[in-house]
């Protein structure tokens, strides 16, 4: 399959732009937040997770174009799919941060993880390549969960 360099970029950039727009809307100071919470075992300094999030988030990117690219007739529920979890996605922050609402950040995480797997199954019927491409986010999200869950049991 021969590269379309602007489709790649934009979904890129799209997919980017919905994580800088979910912090956005947050309000900042989510160290200062997150630092204020007791923390589980393994939680990660504050200044990781924007790393993380820039990472997964190109990963995503890359994989909705080899979807969006294919000619395999399930493309468009799959990108629902994508589009389903990626509103998730954007919403923890939100409700985490924004709201500082613990436990509607813990229901907003177990869905994203359903949407995620839903997402990475559709894909791979599709793409392989752009299913495992997503395996470091659903990794990332399961330690998420972790932690929302933890800090939540924890307050």
């Amino acid at each position: 399959m021969k590269i379309k360099w602007t489709n790649l970029i934009i979904w890129i950039v799209g997919t980017e732009l919905v994580g800088a727009l979910s912090a956005l809307i947050s309000g900042g100071n989510f160290s200062g937040f997150y630092n204020s919470l007791q923390q589980p075992p393994f939680a990660p300094p504050a200044w990781l997770f924007p790393v993380m999030w820039s990472i997964l988030y190109a990963l995503m990117g890359i994989s909705a174009y080899l979807i969006w690219e294919s000619d395999d007739t399930r493309r468009k529920g799959a990108i629902i799919l994508y589009g389903a979890q990626l509103f998730a996605n954007f919403l923890w922050t939100p409700v985490f941060f924004g709201l500082k609402s613990l436990r509607g950040a813990t229901a907003v995480v177990i869905a994203m993880l359903i949407l995620i797997i839903a997402m990475i199954f559709s894909f791979l019927r599709i793409n392989k390549t752009s299913a495992y491409l997503n395996f470091p986010y659903l990794l990332w999200t399961i330690f998420a969960a972790y932690l929302t869950i933890g800090v939540t049991l924890l307050q």
